[in-house]
């Protein structure tokens, strides 16, 4: 079996759909309202494990009801949760997220007990590196605690790959960059690790990230598709059509199926494969962990819904 490390934040997420994201000062009525748990550490994590990985979680919620109900949903996944911290003075992490008619999404988020994660909550889990096949990581806790999870990454020969996600507010150290081995960005994200002007192309920002070091970067183009970009030159791939319900896990969905497929010997160009029809399958669904795909799924996925 596969086994993936993850490690990043876990959040409950109070999704409402409405007819629109409203504008600044302005109050609407919505639809329906659903609360989930989220997060990008615990949306990959899930994704990971409903797609056949054995999942180690190195994490920290709050010592709270949130907390609680997060951790029993990971158990039900069958997560290894030994590595999950119950933080006694911050509460879990929340996101409040609108969803619009066309499926795209509005979210802040209170990061709570996910902006307390130290390198040494990551480096007690240091065994499971060294049993992995492939580390993930994101950019909802602390850089320290993402730093040190590609140092271990790199100290026991691991494939490190990083979802510079949410967008990075100031560059991301070198330490960190010189330890990954696959960038995942979206096309926002890309835009901010680059400094790169509006009308970049993606083709151009990839460049660009490649420069800074790390040997394969595939930036997410949603319904566009995603650009790889790797040694051996750079290639669209298209996204498969689908009728899109609510987008908010799909990075997510294509971060942790990405990792589980490389996880399994596929090369990258394989990988995105899998992980483009993983994330399309997620859209067409209501919620975060709630949208994420199984196993079989995926592999009977034609690409037309």
């Amino acid at each position: 079996m596969a086994r993936v490390v993850v490690v990043g934040s876990a959040n409950m997420d109070m999704v409402v759909r409405a007819p629109r994201i409203p504008r600044p000062g302005e109050t609407i009525v919505g639809l329906q309202f659903v609360m989930v748990a989220g997060g990008k550490g615990a949306n990959q994590a899930v994704a990971a494990a409903r797609l056949g990985a054995h999942v180690t979680f190195v994490a920290r919620v709050g010592n709270d009801l949130f907390g609680a109900h997060n951790l029993e949903g990971y158990q039900r996944e069958g997560i290894d949760c030994r590595f999950i911290v119950r933080d006694e003075e911050s509460p879990s992490g929340v996101a409040l997220i609108a969803v619009d008619a066309e499926g795209q999404n509005a979210i802040v988020v209170a990061p709570g007990a996910n902006m307390r994660l130290t390198p040494e909550d990551v480096a007690r889990a240091e065994e499971e590196f060294a049993r992995a096949d492939v580390v993930l990581a994101q950019l909802e806790v602390p850089i320290p605690a993402v730093t040190r999870t590609a140092e271990l990454a790199h100290k026991h020969g691991k494939r490190m790959i990083l979802n510079p996600a949410p967008a990075p507010r100031h560059p991301l150290p070198p330490e960190l960059l010189q330890h990954v081995d696959i960038l995942t960005p979206n096309e926002t994200e890309a835009q901010a690790l680059c400094n790169a002007p509006d009308y970049a192309s993606p083709e151009s920002m990839a460049q660009a990230l490649r420069a800074l070091g790390v040997p394969v970067v595939i930036i997410t183009l949603g319904d566009q598709g995603v650009l790889l970009q790797d040694a051996a030159g750079m290639q669209r791939m298209p996204a498969h059509p689908v009728q899109a319900i609510d987008t908010t896990a799909a990075g997510d969905a294509f971060a942790g199926a990405l990792a589980v497929a490389l996880a399994e010997g596929e090369s990258v160009e394989e990988a995105v494969q899998f992980a483009q029809r993983a994330a399309a399958l997620s859209v067409t669904r209501l919620g975060a962990q709630p949208s994420l795909p199984y196993r079989a799924e995926v592999d009977d996925f034609s690409g037309l819904i």
